[in-house]
């Protein structure tokens, strides 16, 4: 996750390129919203890095061990659901 730290517009790229997969499938909710979050997240991670929310800068991020982690599962989530197809009810 270093890298989206130093270059936020990383995960904007992560976002658009989750969006379109999403676009691509009909019944792809979870890998949209997935996009959503890395679209919120890129936003967040810019005024961290522009120090907008941080204006002291920021020497431990906490935030990130529970970003981290929910971005990583509903990315994953998201793109198992979109190989698989919809749900068999």
């Amino acid at each position: 996750m270093d890298i989206f730290i130093a270059y936020p517009v990383l995960a904007a790229v992560v976002a658009l390129v989750l969006g379109l997969l999403a676009g691509r499938r009909s019944s792809s909710k979870p890998l949209a919203l997935a996009a959503a979050l890395w679209l919120l997240y890129a936003g967040y991670e810019t005024l961290m890095h522009i120090r907008v929310l941080c204006p002291e800068g920021c020497n431990i991020r906490v935030d990130l061990l529970l970003i981290t982690p929910l971005l990583l599962v509903v990315t994953l989530y998201g793109l198992y659901r979109a190989v698989r197809g919809p749900k068999k009810s």
